[in-house]
């Protein structure tokens, strides 16, 4: 089918096109490189292509990231796919979630209750730093394997959080996996801890994870430790696994100091899988400076 109309239905004013980040980037481009783009989108595109490194640090400087980027963007600008970025780079992820230490939401919580929860930047990086001091107890060292058996809440993206802040890798799936479909996971990467939460709620039912968390635990003796987070309860039973520690005990104690471990623009951050219907689910590594 074919239309007529020509007309675009709706178009930004020039104040608003003047307010975006794109124009600041433009902006930015021109003092650091003189490229002028002139507001045009597709002549700056087609820079992105012709220039690819130039465009690329032009972003790591726009969006102000932490870290070093080194002294070269790409080995090999001719190679697209194959070129190494930033191969002399180091920063840390977590580093750049948790700039901010101030009074503005960072997370929120709701259940299918409608309850709400919330963590401040401030309260974020606290609960970060207690529990990657923790973690650094237990002996945690960069590229160890942190395993997430739990739902979709403020604890996940903390344990995930102080995990990449200590170089570690963070990988996790579906607490409603059954043993053998988590095991089929877990088991490839042999992860030194684990996080589940109790249970969860899903369409008004609780759900129970602490036995499917204890069988995975057993099953893989690189785990050293089960931490639980209470979502059913307020006090968290420990399943019966020996290796359980309940959540807010990880939390407890003197306050640490948060540091980031520096790492290379290529090294693994994320472990995810592919879906398993063509045979055990297949590792795909997300590396730290592409997922930023």
């Amino acid at each position: 089918m074919t239309s007529e109309t020509t007309e675009a239905l709706w178009s930004p004013t020039e104040e608003r096109i003047a307010s975006t980040q794109l124009t600041a980037f433009m902006h930015s481009v021109q003092d650091a490189t003189g490229f002028d783009a002139g507001g045009d989108y597709f002549v700056l595109h087609q820079w992105s292509l012709d220039e690819p490194a130039a465009f690329w640090r032009a972003v790591w400087d726009f969006a102000e990231i932490q870290g070093d980027p080194g002294g070269v963007v790409c080995d090999d600008p001719s190679a697209l796919p194959g070129c190494q970025w930033f191969p002399d780079a180091t920063l840390n992820f977590a580093e750049n979630l948790l700039r901010f230490a101030d009074d503005r939401e960072a997370l929120v919580e709701i259940d299918e209750s409608d309850a709400r929860c919330a963590l401040t930047y401030g309260q974020l990086r606290e609960q970060v730093a207690r529990l990657a001091g923790w973690m650094r107890q237990q002996g945690i060292q960069p590229g160890d394997r942190i395993a997430g058996f739990m739902p979709n809440c403020i604890e996940t993206v903390v344990a995930m959080l102080a995990t990449s802040s200590l170089g570690a890798v963070w990988s996790s799936c579906s607490p409603d996996f059954g043993k053998q479909g988590a095991l089929d996971r877990f088991g490839q990467i042999a992860p030194r801890l684990l996080f589940t939460a109790d249970g969860y709620v899903y369409n008004g039912k609780a759900c129970d994870s602490l036995s499917r968390a204890g069988d995975i635990a057993r099953a893989i003796p690189e785990i050293e430790h089960v931490v639980v987070v209470p979502k059913l309860s307020a006090r968290a039973a420990l399943g019966g696994i020996e290796t359980a520690v309940l959540w807010e005990s990880c939390l407890s104690g003197d306050m640490p100091v948060l540091r980031f471990e520096p790492r290379s623009f290529n090294d693994s951050l994320f472990i995810l899988y592919s879906s398993g219907t063509t045979g055990v689910p297949k590792c795909i590594v997300h590396g730290v400076g592409g997922t930023l």
